[in-house]
């Protein structure tokens, strides 16, 4: 199959994104409008685009392009999961010349996903460091 990787999406493949978040419990709630404004404020894009410019994977990281880097959404079209398309978005990730020379690049993820970051070389021991959030529930649009 083919796909081209592009650093920015359209309309049409925005709106592709808001349908794929809808069917991840962690992003159901995501609308348009702020995925747009979340884009917007994204340091980096990552996403795989078939011949016919349909969304195939995304991710985004935040970064200072030094030594911090935050992975996030990284996520697959359902129809394209078992094709090795999340292998191939970390290779993009892990290869892309702007994060080269980041320390220390992290990601959330599930229990269950951790032995697949791990073949890029994420841990998830990390000298007892404990994630911290605090949680401010968005406001009804």
């Amino acid at each position: 199959m083919n796909y081209k990787i592009v650093n920015q999406l359209n309309e049409k493949q925005i709106y592709e994104l808001v349908e794929l978040y809808k069917n991840e419990f962690w992003s159901k709630d995501r609308t348009y409008q702020r995925v747009v404004k979340m884009l917007e404020a994204s340091d980096l894009i990552i996403a795989f685009v078939s011949d016919e410019e349909e969304l195939i994977g995304f991710c985004r990281l935040l970064t200072d392009f030094v030594y911090r880097g935050t992975l996030y959404d990284v996520i697959i079209k359902p129809e394209y999961r078992k094709m090795d398309f999340g292998a191939k978005l970390l290779d993009a990730v892990i290869n892309h010349p702007q994060l080269q020379e980041v320390e220390n690049i992290s990601l959330y993820c599930l229990p269950e996903m951790i032995r697949f970051y791990e073949r890029w070389g994420f841990i998830h021991d990390v000298d007892g460091i404990k994630l911290m959030r605090r949680y401010h529930p968005l406001s009804a649009e």
